[in-house]
């Protein structure tokens, strides 16, 4: 049976990338449209590079915000990358006074000055016990902000970069990742897998 993946258009994302990885384990992705698309879709992804208020923006202005709030407070099975992942939370330091989804408490925040900023390259990843999607790996990060704080009723996983910050989250079919899972090697494909499948990790 064939499973419907929809990838909502932030304006902030490298479509292609995400498209090839998904590609790869043979699905193809469709731009969400509407409300109703992000809604039902049997899988949606929510990808995202650069700026935390240009792409809550691009949300609001095609009226996609409530939409993705009752999608994910419904459990329905979605996919954060990135930005994508920081757009989940309630708001971040990069954009004074612009208000996230909300779905995920808690403040996105930059990393610490005296670090390489953005962070680019390969960092370890190490999950939660219990975690349905996530083993431990190398995945490959570009970010400025990140979470440091658990989110209530969530499994993290985390990484160090100038101390541990939340890199992963995941809760029941919802999995948000601030690194980039399509960029990751076979790593990250068989991660994307396992969700396209709903998939627990073999124990």
């Amino acid at each position: 049976m064939s499973v419907e993946v929809v990838v909502v258009p932030t304006g902030t994302a490298n479509m292609a990338s995400v498209a090839a990885a998904f590609r790869r384990i043979g699905t193809e992705l469709s731009e969400a449209r509407s409300s109703e698309e992000i809604r039902s879709a049997d899988r949606l992804v929510l990808p995202g590079v650069g700026a935390f208020a240009a792409a809550m923006e691009r949300i609001d202005e095609r009226g996609w915000r409530q939409a993705l709030v009752d999608r994910i407070d419904e459990g329905r099975p979605t996919l954060a990358i990135c930005l994508g992942m920081q757009l989940l939370c309630e708001k971040s330091e990069e954009s004074p006074g612009v208000l996230g989804l909300g779905v995920v408490s808690g403040t996105v925040t930059r990393l610490p000055e005296h670090l390489t900023v953005p962070q680019l390259g390969w960092n370890q990843v190490m999950p939660a016990p219990g975690s349905r999607f996530l083993m431990p790996g190398w995945a490959y990060f570009a970010n400025s902000y990140r979470l440091t704080s658990v989110p209530d009723d969530w499994t993290c996983a985390r990484t160090s970069y100038g101390g541990s910050f939340v890199s992963a989250i995941e809760r029941g079919n919802l999995l948000a990742c601030q690194f980039h899972p399509e960029l990751s090697g076979d790593w990250g494909s068989e991660l994307l897998s396992r969700w396209l499948n709903g998939k627990r990790v073999r124990s």
